[in-house]
């Protein structure tokens, strides 16, 4: 009877848990907004929409080396960032940027800065 009891009272626990880990997304779905991850020669998200002069974190989730260069001379650039590292950038002005990968030119993206 005891032992029934503690189980039901786990699952009452689990329950609580799960509402309590909708909120959890809400933040981390937060944190990501201000990031771009490099996998398969590919940016994600390919645009991206951020505050003016917030750091965004660039981590490269491939095997091979690459950077998020603005095609607009010196406004960001990671430089090279190794597969499984990371970098962070900062966008100082708001406007539209275009980026792509130097090692690999076909990969681009595009920044949103307000």
């Amino acid at each position: 009877m005891a032992l029934m009891a503690l189980s039901v009272a786990a699952l009452a626990g689990c329950g609580g848990g799960a509402s309590g880990t909708a909120s959890a997304p809400a933040a981390a779905a937060s944190h990501s907004d201000m990031a771009i991850t490099i996998r398969d020669f590919k940016f994600a998200p390919r645009t991206l929409t951020v505050a003016r002069g917030a750091p965004i974190r660039i981590t490269n989730s491939g095997g091979m080396a690459h950077t998020l260069t603005s095609d607009k001379g010196g406004s960001f650039d990671s430089g090279t960032v190794a597969p499984g590292g990371s970098a962070t950038i900062r966008v100082a002005e708001a406007g539209r940027f275009a980026y792509h990968c130097t090692i690999h030119p076909f990969m681009k993206g595009q920044l949103v800065a307000q």
